[in-house]
This record gives C-alpha cells, structure tokens and sequence, in this order.
C-alpha cells in the first residue's frame, strides 16, 4: 500500500509541476532557445526530476546552412546524454575523417581506430541536414519527462532590481505579452543572440563568411569524408549531407579583391577562383549549383568563453562562445557542455537551484572543467584556419609544412585527426603538434633549394616563421586560459 501511495504522491508532484510550467509559466530552469544546446540541456535536465520551460521563437523545421557537421567526439557526447537515436532516420552520411587537397596533391587523414571505435572498428561522425536534426532533438525533448516546450519570441530578461538576480524571461506570445519565470535561466539564443551584449563583455570577431551552396549528386574524390581544398585561395569545405546532397562552403575574407563589386561580386569569386580550385569531379554539380543562385551565408566568429558571473541566468552554446566552423566542432562543444552542466547542477550537486551561491560556484568550475572539451577545438579552428587562410610568406611556409607533416602518415595524422575529432582532448598534444610543424615548415623550406639559400632559410626565415607561429596560437591559448 506504501508503494502504491507512493507512486501516486510521484504523478500527482508531475502533474502539479506541469500546471505550474503551462498555467503560471514557473519552473526550476527556463531555457532560450531550441536549438542544439536548448533541446539537449532540456532533455539532461528534465531527466534529473528538474522541471524546465523550453522556449523558441518558431517551432518549424530550420533552413540554415550551420551544424550540418557533427564529429565522432560529439557522437560520444551525444550518447551520454541518451539522444544517440536523434541522428538515426534523417538521412545522416557517416563520416570517417577528411582528405585535404593542397595544390592538387592530396593526403587522407581518417579518424584515428584507436580512439572509441564503432561497430565496424572506427570513430565515426555524423553529416545531416541541419533542421531534420533540430527537428529530432525538439521531439526528444518534447517526451522527456518534467520538459514542457512553448513557440514564443523572449524579448527581455526580467531581473530584480535590488538584488540583480535573473528570474525569468518576457515574451510575446501570438502578439501577446507573456512571462516566464525560473529559478534558473539558460540561454542558449546562438550566434545571434540578443542577449550577449548585457551580460557578456566580449564581442564576437568576424573575419570572414562561409558563402554555401548546395550540390545535388556531386561525385566527391572520397566519399563519407569532409574534405578540405586549400589553393592560393581561402580554403573551401565540402561535406556531403544527405544521399543526395553536398553542402559547400566557401570562405570569403572580409575585403576580399576578387569578390568586390567592382570585381564583379562574389559571383565572379565563385567562378574565376573557387571553381578552378576544385577537384575536377565536383565541378559540374557546383556549377549547376551557381546557375541556379541559391547562394547563402554566415559569419565566421570568434568569440572567447567567459565567466558566467549573473545570478540567476547562464548564457551556453553559440552566444557565449565561437569558433571558426572550418573544423565542424561547434555541436560537439555543445553537447559536451550539456554533458558538464547537467553533472554540476545535478540535484545531488545542487539540491535548490535558487541557492545562488551553490549555482555561481558550480558555474565557476564550469569555466574550468568544459577546458577539456573545449579549449582544444576553440584553439585548433581558429589556428589551423589562420594557417589554411594564409596570406603572407611566413603563413604560406606553414600551411605548406602542415600538409607535409601529415604527408608522413603514422602520429602525424592520428593525434591531430584525434583532436580534430573531439576525441583527443590534451591541449599539450595540439601545441607539440602545432609547433612540430612550423619546425617541419623550415626544414621543408630549405629542401626547396637552392644550397646557397640554406643558410638564410635557418638564421633568417627560421625565426619568422617560428615568430609567426607564436603569433598563430599564442593569442587563442591566453583566451582559453583566462577567467
């Protein structure tokens, strides 16, 4: 009889909880945003017995041309957090690492077998069309239990103004003004977002734009692998993401002479550098793509995480932190996020969220323990884009050792395909590897010839190329290792 008066004490809790979330808009966490890191911090936390108000402006399936990528690291993280099913039934490719094709010459870079290997004896990531899998993940927070989730437009946070704590959102919903209240606000709002600049004091870089087609059967050198075209001109990606479709991003610096207007725009971009640059075989597709003009683009941003310091509101995913996308991490940063959030506000860690002092310490461990996860992929993006966007002899020098470095196969391909993929997190294996190959890079310089120039190569160009190599890495190390 206990057990049954039990068990019915439990449902009637679930049900006086789910009143309270869709009469009175009240529950533990209110989080922003349905996207990546929304849907996934919704399913961890409502797991927990957390009851959560998830909010997002539209509930239909997003058309954009970011988080297509998803790799083997974030699969892993994916899994932890029960959402593997999510990739499963949206016509996701399998991805096994990358090929890199420098001038024509090519190297094939696979994720390394011996770090967390599928079924079939390899690492695997995941390429998919973006909203199929936002679509997916809102279905998996739609079941989770204690989730409920509202198609609202969040216009300010509503803060007590003598203490400053965060305690909820308002909103309008279908024209209405609303409001939403938590113990605990998330916002997860992307790389947009409108509520970084209040209670972040950083602003994202933008230094380039991701200019994306998509190609309809494009037959790429090496299928279920990304693969990066790197020329004289800025690197271009290509991944495919569906049986029958390829996504193509081409990076476009600010400034860029060729697409000017007076060039002709970043039509005559595509046509007379990024369609010379590739491989012959996705040529054809590409120039159906360009025909057709459905071009679109994205910023490139980078932006440092912080420490999250408001009481009562956490910021997550894209609006706290960014990286160039040419290495696909941004998802697998995210869920890894989710992952540690949801340990370190964990019932057992915090039993009252509206302990502020137990929820802005466990923030502040936050900042720390996300390093291993994180600081590696921020660090690499931005790095290996500065050194595949090179623009000047030093660069050049670099970009040319770092795809003769992975020429030499063995340890100088897996462990830095193993960062690549989120799976190797040791910041000191990328900056050994970073700092072997601007080493390799002077001695691929003086194999250049001629014999008189060897000399100059080591007591001159030695020391800019190192010197620039410094200046490459160093400024993204400082960033992850700051408060």
């Amino acid at each position: 009889m206990e057990q049954k008066n039990g068990a019915l004490s439990a449902i009637e809790t679930r049900d006086h909880r789910e009143v309270r979330r869709r009469e009175h808009h009240e529950a533990d966490i209110v989080i922003v945003g349905a996207g990546v890191l929304g849907c996934a911090a919704a399913v961890a936390f409502g797991k927990q017995g957390r009851s959560v108000i998830l909010l997002e402006r539209s509930l239909k399936e997003p058309d954009r041309i970011v988080g297509e990528l998803l790799q083997p690291g974030g699969v892993r993280a994916l899994e932890e957090l029960g959402l593997r099913d999510c990739l499963e039934g949206i016509d996701a490719i399998p991805c096994y690492g990358y090929q890199i094709d420098f001038h024509r010459e090519n190297v094939h870079i696979p994720y390394p077998s011996n770090l967390t290997p599928t079924s079939n004896g390899r690492p695997e990531g995941r390429a998919f069309h973006h909203g199929r899998f936002i679509q997916r993940l809102r279905e998996a927070a739609r079941a989770a239990p204690n989730v409920t989730i509202v198609e609202t437009t969040v216009t300010d946070i509503v803060k007590d103004s003598y203490t400053n704590q965060i305690l909820g959102v308002e909103a309008q919903t279908a024209g209405k003004p609303d409001y939403y209240f938590g113990s605990l606000t998330l916002v997860a709002d992307g790389y947009a977002s409108k509520f970084r600049k209040g209670y972040i004091n950083k602003t994202p870089e933008v230094r380039s734009k991701f200019w994306a087609l998509e190609l309809i059967d494009a037959d790429l050198p090496r299928p279920n692998h990304g693969h990066v075209i790197l020329s004289n001109a800025p690197p271009i990606l290509i991944y495919q993401i569906g049986t029958h479709e390829t996504r193509i991003l081409i990076d476009v610096p600010e400034n860029c002479p060729s697409a000017s207007v007076k060039a002709g725009g970043i039509k005559n971009h595509m046509l007379n550098v990024a369609l010379p640059a590739l491989p012959k075989s996705v040529q054809p597709s590409f120039r159906r793509a360009l025909e057709e003009g459905k071009l679109r683009s994205m910023p490139n941003s980078f932006l440092p995480p912080a420490t999250q310091k408001t009481p009562g509101m956490i910021i997550l995913g894209d609006a706290m932190n960014m990286r160039h996308p040419l290495t696909g991490g941004g998802m697998t940063v995210a869920f890894n996020d989710v992952v540690h959030i949801s340990r370190l506000l964990s019932p057992e860690a915090v039993p009252n969220l509206e302990d502020t002092s137990a929820v802005l310490s466990a923030m502040s461990r936050f900042h720390w323990v996300r390093k291993d996860s994180s600081s590696v992929i921020n660090i690499l993006a931005m790095a290996l884009y500065s050194l595949f966007a090179a623009d000047d002899a030093a660069l050049t020098a670099l970009q040319n050792g770092c795809f003769r470095y992975f020429q030499r196969g063995g340890k100088c391909i897996e462990e830095p395909c193993g960062l690549l993929s989120g799976l190797l997190k040791n910041p000191l294996v990328l900056v050994y590897h970073f700092f072997a190959v601007a080493f390799y890079a002077i001695w691929c310089r003086a194999l250049q010839g001629p014999v008189w120039r060897i000399p100059y190569v080591f007591l001159v160009e030695s020391v800019l190329i190192i010197y620039k190599a410094c200046i490459v890495i160093g400024p993204y190390l400082l960033a992850e290792m700051r408060a």
